[in-house]
């Protein structure tokens, strides 16, 4: 009975990951799959939102910025508001710059906020983080505080996708595609392309931003060893990809896919012998990355691929 406590406790865990990186998929998938703007820099926008939100919802602290104790739904949307506006300004730098270029710099600036969360010791108690950030639903009896957490994940995540699939069938999606295929023919139809590339940026940060808060949430703790590139950057790429980019259903199939897989292999590499448990972190890249080759060798556009209007 206990084992079977835990599995189903496994599962609404899973579930709820899964759903969070479905959102930061998603997000993604609004800039490259929608609008084909190459963001390396997920991590930043990811750490944003976790580190506004926990520091608006927190009790008061001598190690930092907290005891605003605001209500959830007002923290989540002032973590997805700042997100906005930083990306306004990067959007506005950077957006001119060819793909590969783009790439670069917001790599760049990613760590830079990485690095600044980190060291403003006063504001987000550098490398020790936040921790005892509430959790909605956590004074109820477990396993509900769980489950309505998931419920809530999911809620959001369908309507995400509900509003994405709208916007990717109205004018303004079109107009994104149109911009991704040949971005001269877009401005020979006399069309903003800059105008609505800065759009694309802002719309998916805010959802990579609201991931981010609501990681810090579930987690009850956020420092930069859980905004790492690795996790909040390279897996979501991967994600989309094996899902299927321009594809909101690709995007939210692979991020449950792929964060299922991740986390299968965290239990197979902890079986391993102690020599080996030092390699852990690498054996995990190499049998994702092997997941993603099999994958891309059967299925170049993703399992779910790109349903044209």
């Amino acid at each position: 009975m206990d084992q079977t406590y835990g599995l189903f406790l496994y599962a609404i865990s899973l579930l709820t990951m899964g759903g969070i990186y479905s959102i930061l998929a998603l997000g993604l998938n609004v800039q490259w799959g929608f609008t084909g703007l190459f963001n390396a820099g997920i991590a930043g926008f990811y750490a944003i939102g976790a580190y506004v939100s926990a520091i608006l919802t927190t009790a008061p602290s001598v190690r930092h910025l907290g005891g605003y104790e605001v209500p959830y739904v007002v923290a989540f949307i002032a973590a997805m508001a700042v997100a906005g506006v930083i990306a306004w300004g990067v959007g506005k730098i950077c957006l001119r710059l060819r793909s590969d270029y783009l790439a670069i710099a917001t790599i760049g600036i990613a760590e830079i906020f990485r690095l600044i969360l980190k060291n403003e010791t006063w504001a987000t108690n550098g490398p020790r983080g936040v921790s005892m950030v509430p959790k909605p639903f956590e004074t109820l009896p477990e396993p509900y505080n769980q489950l309505l957490f998931l419920a809530m994940i999911l809620l959001t995540v369908a309507v995400i996708y509900w509003g994405l699939e709208r916007a990717r069938k109205a004018p303004w999606g079109r107009l994104m595609t149109a911009i991704r295929e040949n971005e001269i023919s877009a401005r020979a139809a006399g069309k903003n392309v800059e105008r609505y590339r800065l759009q694309a940026f802002v719309f998916g940060s805010m959802l990579m931003a609201l991931g981010g808060a609501y990681t810090a949430h579930y987690l009850k703790f956020i420092g930069p060893n859980a905004t790492d590139p690795l996790t909040a950057t390279f897996l979501v790429w991967v994600m989309l990809i094996v899902g299927g980019s321009a594809n909101n259903k690709g995007a939210i199939l692979g991020a449950m896919l792929m964060w299922t897989i991740w986390s299968a292999t965290e239990i197979l590499t902890s079986r391993l012998p102690d020599d080996l448990a030092i390699r852990t972190a690498y054996i995990r890249i190499f049998l994702i990355g092997l997941v993603l080759q099999i994958v891309l060798q059967k299925f170049p556009q993703g399992l779910l691929p790109e349903k044209r209007q």
